[in-house]
């Protein structure tokens, strides 16, 4: 068999040849964050939602170079040792991203998914390092609560009532440094299955778990076509930030196309908050929802080995204030990505 052939899998999925190992993480928060059922596992809280700077945007940036840098250090390596940098945020073009690791002065690539950005951009560096064109490589993604409502919805002073089904975007930003070579983390990225953009015609951008459900089951059920594997071949199936509403349409989604996931299922958004408690409504969303869930608390559990082998299916809803006030629809995307335990 040809070595491309071998690299591709059925018409979406791809499989990585050679070891790509997880060599460093990071995840910042906030208070609301940290204060969740998931707060002990974050590296850093930060109480000040301006994390010291003077506005939203720069807020985020902070976050973010907070993050980067936190991972480089975790991997045991200086700025320099990384080849290249792939993340992006949800602000218009990637300000808070391209603010917050310009000191690093690291080779950059700008991407956006919405909060499927994470996936992405571990797809990106993981294909970098399987290739051999970067033997450290960087993936971070970022979202800020009042930074997102400031952009896509009302500003905070505004004070408006929030739908049950809408979800709280995610004061946070993960990173993990990738690399060929080992150590740190007994995880691997092993394969990935890259998404679609999938428009099941909903308008309704307060229900962003509605939105992204579709993109979420598409990606799922291709993956599990293309590699010719089941549910229970994972120890956990993790979608970004669907929240409550968006599970329960998954679940039925992926019910109709021949699968039940309902075992390995969950979702970074219903486990980020206590939303009872918390009031935060159907839960978490945001690009740093996925990002800080599975750098602070489903790393750890992979590299300690208490999980073996997940599917992480960050999710992203694909709008903008242009094309919602021309009265578009909000088309998802997502993306998966298999990393599993290794002795």
């Amino acid at each position: 068999m040809e070595e491309n052939e071998k690299r591709m899998v059925g018409k979406q999925s791809i499989c990585f040849q050679n070891k790509v190992y997880v060599r460093g993480i990071a995840s910042v928060v906030g208070k609301l964050e940290g204060d969740g059922p998931l707060g002990a596992y974050f590296d850093i809280v930060e109480e000040d939602p301006m994390f010291g700077g003077k506005t939203w945007e720069e807020a985020e940036s902070k976050m973010q170079q907070l993050a980067a840098e936190h991972a480089i250090n975790d991997a045991g390596l200086k700025k320099d040792q990384i080849r290249v940098l792939a993340g992006g945020d949800l602000l218009g073009q990637l300000i808070a991203t391209t603010f917050g690791i310009e000191t690093l002065q690291i080779p950059f690539l700008g991407l956006y998914g919405a909060c499927s950005t994470m996936g992405e951009a571990l797809l990106v560096t993981s294909l970098l390092v399987d290739g051999g064109y970067a033997v450290h490589a960087e993936a971070i993604t970022s979202s800020h609560f009042a930074g997102s409502e400031k952009q896509f919805r009302f500003p905070l002073a505004y004070g408006n009532q929030r739908p049950m089904a809408a979800t709280w975007t995610v004061t946070g930003s993960g990173a993990v440094v990738l690399s060929a070579k080992r150590k740190g983390y007994d995880v691997i990225v092993s394969a990935a299955t890259i998404g679609r953009v999938v428009d099941y015609g909903v308008k309704d951008s307060m229900n962003m778990g509605a939105c992204m459900a579709p993109a979420a089951c598409d990606t799922i059920c291709r993956h599990f076509e293309d590699f010719g594997c089941q549910p229970e071949d994972y120890d956990a199936i993790v979608t970004g930030d669907l929240g409550v509403v968006g599970k329960e349409i998954l679940l039925a989604l992926v019910k109709e196309k021949g699968y039940d996931i309902s075992k390995q299922h969950m979702d970074c958004g219903v486990e980020i908050y206590d939303s009872a408690r918390q009031g935060t409504d159907s839960g978490g969303s945001g690009c740093g929802c996925a990002a800080v869930t599975l750098t602070g608390y489903l790393m750890r559990k992979l590299s300690e080995g208490s999980l073996q082998k997940i599917l992480f299916v960050p999710t992203g809803a694909l709008l903008s204030t242009v094309s919602f006030n021309e009265g578009n629809s909000v088309p998802g995307i997502a993306h998966a990505v298999v990393l599993e335990h290794i002795r």
